[in-house]
């Protein structure tokens, strides 16, 4: 892959971790964004030339903009954003309040439109730029309705509204030589499926094709490639990456 200035979000840990290690690995310049601190996997590739650790709020426009702003003071250009940041919510639908479902799609649907917007911002004078959102394969699947550490509906409508903006974005942003696409995972290694039960992971893995539950790498090449100039005539696209099944 080549070498690019990126912001990613949800680093953390899990898919967004992993996506700031392998692009730092690569040779690529890097903001890793997080509300939690920056994973030590992610710190150890890194050095003050290639990487750049910020707490963000990610429901906090002011927040995300100066984001973009630092990444430009320090690297001199942005090429890509890869989104990753999002909370997880297993309530059903008895369970999940009003408040807990307005606060998923805050972070979940509003920041990604918070980060796409900055990052935006600058890419449109730039006339060039790669933007990367997260879905998840629990928008498609059958039977999801919480429980087990599995996603409730406050979760799947978050990832769901994903699709609607990743269009609009795409249109939106287009004319300016701009991509933006999502990446869908279905069960992934990572914190949020931390609570699923033995039975809920042997499931998640017998419906994929591959028979495995995904690795966090894995989804993050996915998401590498959008970003990449191989991915060059792709965007408005949601892509799977869920090993020919779903959650």
């Amino acid at each position: 892959m080549e070498k690019q200035i990126v912001i990613v979000t949800g680093c953390g840990g899990g898919i967004g971790a992993a996506c700031a290690r392998l692009l730092l690995e690569d040779g690529s310049r890097v903001t890793a964004i997080d509300v939690k601190p920056i994973h030590e996997s992610v710190l150890a590739v890194g050095s003050d030339d290639t990487l750049l650790p910020l707490k963000v709020d990610v429901s906090s426009l002011d927040a995300c903009r100066d984001a973009v702003k630092q990444t430009v003071k320090k690297f001199g250009d942005l090429d890509a954003l890869c989104h990753f940041a999002a909370i997880h919510s297993t309530g059903d639908w008895e369970q999940v309040s009003s408040e807990e479902f307005l606060k998923v799609l805050e972070i979940n649907v509003v920041g990604s439109f918070h980060m796409a917007k900055s990052a935006g911002e600058y890419m449109k004078e730039q006339r060039k730029g790669a933007i990367v959102l997260t879905s998840s394969g629990s928008v498609l699947a059958s039977g999801i309705g919480g429980g087990s550490g599995r996603g409730g509906p406050a979760y799947v409508t978050s990832k769901a509204a994903i699709y609607g903006l990743n269009r609009s974005l795409a249109r939106s942003l287009g004319p300016y030589g701009i991509r933006v696409n999502t990446v869908s995972p279905g069960a992934t290694e990572t914190p949020m499926i931390a609570e699923y039960t033995n039975a809920s992971r042997e499931n998640a893995a017998n419906k994929t094709m591959l028979g495995a539950i995904g690795e966090a790498d894995q989804v993050a090449d996915v998401a590498r490639f959008l970003i990449s100039d191989l991915a060059r005539y792709v965007t408005g696209d949601v892509i799977s990456a869920s090993g020919g099944g779903s959650v």
